[in-house]
């Protein structure tokens, strides 16, 4: 059984900072890559960038690029979600989740919500 547990989300300022961390249970966590996605209010959940089980290889929104970056540290079992500049459009609850093939994605964590004021 895989277990997904998001931590780190609170308020912050425009402009601010905020590391979420993601501490996956269960073997095998390096044999997977991992995601990020984030889901407003009234919106629907969206994509926000994705990491190689190797942490070679990073992938990311438009609307992310530049401001957030995803790492991962496999003798912790965690990936984690620096986000810098952040906007108030930033505001949501974020949730990674495991990659299991191609765009699939089929473990998921409870969300960590992140509001950043103006």
């Amino acid at each position: 059984q895989v277990q997904l547990v998001e931590s780190g989300g609170g308020l912050v300022q425009a402009g601010g900072s905020l590391r979420l961390s993601c501490a996956a249970s269960g073997r095998r966590f390096s044999s997977y890559a991992m995601g990020w996605f984030r889901q407003a209010p009234g919106k629907e959940r969206e994509f926000v960038g994705a990491i190689s089980w190797s942490g070679g290889s990073t992938y990311y929104a438009d609307s992310v690029k530049g401001r957030f970056t995803i790492s991962r540290d496999n003798a912790k079992n965690t990936v984690y979600l620096q986000m810098n500049s952040l906007k108030p459009e930033d505001t949501a609850v974020y949730y990674c989740a495991r990659q299991s093939g191609g765009y699939d994605y089929d473990y998921w964590g409870q969300g960590t919500q992140v509001t950043v004021s103006s």
